[in-house]
């Protein structure tokens, strides 16, 4: 999977993007994350991308000229492909959910625009961009950050890039939080692991994992048990001890 990243301040993607596991899915060529510098396609000495807005007011706007040209450019490095979404990272944007970073993980290539300073010049958001998306309800000093937690998590659901079995029963994959994790030591100052965990029954430790992830949805998020219950992913089973717990749907 490609990721295009347009973003004012390329430097700020060494690091995040360059350790632990998309490190390596990089380097199997799971992913492959391109960097653009808006500023080379500006058209002036000072490589300006940015001015001040008509009408007044604080702050500057990225400008339609350099903007505009490097999402056109990018756009043709794959003349054979399907053009790719546009994505612009704004706190106006829809939610990004779980569900949309599976449907992302889906297309071969995203183009990710960052946004930075008071926002980007409306005529570009019209014409070039496909969506917007927000990481959350309030807002960053640019869209590099968000463009970094959208590539994290897409790039994980790529067949390879983290096994299967790692990602089916986490936060949110089903519309529940993720059960508790222990590991060694058995005991850690006099607290002990829940001794279902140290039977060896499968079949238990899979009975009790699906009961803890019902009871910390119910005490951490209840309002995503509505949602579960509605998609059909609560079980007669699953609604009998929510029953237990004084939940109903």
């Amino acid at each position: 999977m490609i990721f295009d990243v347009l973003t004012l301040f390329p430097a700020m993607f060494s690091g995040p993007m360059t350790e632990s596991i998309l490190k390596r899915a990089q380097q199997a060529g799971l992913m492959t994350l391109r960097l653009h510098n808006i500023r080379d396609w500006a058209t002036d000495r000072h490589r300006t991308a940015d001015d001040a807005p008509y009408g007044g007011g604080a702050g500057m706007v990225m400008k339609a000229v350099p903007t505009a040209a490097a999402i056109r450019a990018v756009l043709a490095l794959e003349p054979e492909a399907p053009p790719a979404p546009v994505i612009l990272l704004s706190p106006d944007g829809t939610p990004f959910t779980q569900a949309l970073a599976h449907e992302l993980a889906l297309q071969p290539r995203l183009i990710l625009l960052c946004g930075h300073y008071e926002g980007l010049d409306e005529r570009v958001r019209e014409t070039l961009v496909t969506q917007e998306m927000s990481i959350g309800d309030y807002v960053l000093t640019g869209g590099e950050l968000a463009a970094m937690v959208l590539i994290d998590a897409v790039a994980r659901l790529r067949p390879g890039v983290i096994d299967a079995e790692s990602i089916s029963e986490e936060s949110h994959s089903d519309g529940l939080l993720e059960y508790p994790h222990y590991t060694r030591p058995a005991l850690w100052e006099d607290h002990p692991v829940p001794p279902v965990l140290l039977s060896g029954h499968h079949g238990a430790v899979a009975r009790w994992r699906r009961k803890e992830r019902l009871r910390r949805t119910l005490a951490r998020r209840p309002d995503l048990l509505p949602r579960a219950y509605a998609t059909g992913q609560l079980s007669r089973d699953d609604l009998n001890f929510l029953a237990e717990l004084g939940w109903v749907p």
